[in-house]
């Protein structure tokens, strides 16, 4: 879906855009993409994040229109970001304008524009905050359901990394130790060195987390209080990074804030497809 959202800053969007991508004209009744289309990243048949400078793109799902995307949004980053399937046509409406971006030049932009990554963060946690608020009415939050995720980072490389911007050092909890607390005002994120931990909402597990693992990202991006708790599943050890650390990775790393939406995006679609 299109972002809409106060935290959205069309010029941001368009610098980011211009930075890595052009202009492209295209007539209406383009097909930029099709629903259930598979991530591919190879070659030349790259997936792409779309900017729409002017005219109007229909998502379609099935054969209803959901939404319709105005001048100045985005649509398309989900796949381009994760190389996850595509969850909806889009077509445009009338003649348009876009920018398009495959993921090489999405990298190539964030070296450029780092604000871009920290906006695109915020919205992806708003949709987050809200997709949690309707599965919790739903009561679909099932512990069976919990996402096995794969390593975001290389946890030595990082803490190594993290040791150049940060004086923490890596802290250690025993088996089932609470980490962290859903609610409490958050001041570190933390990657997984060693172990495992279990991240919980309402009681319930949704998602294990192993080395190069990280957790608690989301209240550095926001400054709000914590969207779950964690606890420690074994013996585990972990790096914390204060919100100076964080940003300064975001500024230097693109591949740092590239991976960190990546995980997010996957979050968001995991969460989502309870609510089907």
């Amino acid at each position: 879906m299109p972002f809409r959202s106060p935290l959205y800053d069309r010029s941001v969007a368009l610098a980011f855009f211009e930075s890595a991508g052009k202009r492209e004209s295209v007539p209406a009744g383009t097909r930029f993409f099709a629903e259930n289309d598979k991530g591919r990243g190879m070659f030349f048949q790259r997936d792409k994040m779309y900017l729409l400078v002017e005219g109007e793109v229909g998502l379609i799902v099935g054969h209803e229109t959901i939404e319709t995307v105005s001048e100045g949004q985005i649509f398309g980053e989900m796949t381009a970001i994760t190389q996850l399937p595509r969850s909806a046509t889009a077509v445009a409406n009338r003649a348009s304008t876009v920018i398009a971006l495959d993921d090489k030049q999405f990298r190539a932009g964030l070296a450029k524009q780092p604000a871009f990554a920290l906006m695109l963060m915020s919205i992806m946690i708003g949709r987050l905050r809200e997709t949690i608020g309707r599965l919790r009415v739903a009561d679909a939050l099932q512990g069976s359901d919990a996402l096995e995720q794969s390593a975001a980072f290389e946890p030595k490389r990082l803490a190594e990394l993290v040791a150049k911007l940060s004086d923490d050092p890596p802290v250690y909890f025993d088996r089932r130790k609470p980490i962290v607390q859903e609610g409490q005002a958050g001041t570190r994120m933390y990657v997984v060195l060693e172990g495992t931990v279990a991240v919980f909402i309402g009681g319930k597990v949704v998602e294990r987390l192993g080395p190069g693992g990280v957790f608690g990202e989301l209240a550095l991006v926001e400054q709000a209080p914590r969207l779950a708790s964690v606890s420690a599943e074994t013996d585990c050890s972990l790096q914390p990074v204060n919100r100076a650390a964080f940003h300064q990775l975001v500024e230097s790393s693109p591949e740092f804030a590239a991976t960190l939406l990546t995980k997010l995006a996957e979050r968001l679609r995991n969460l989502t497809s309870r609510l089907r």
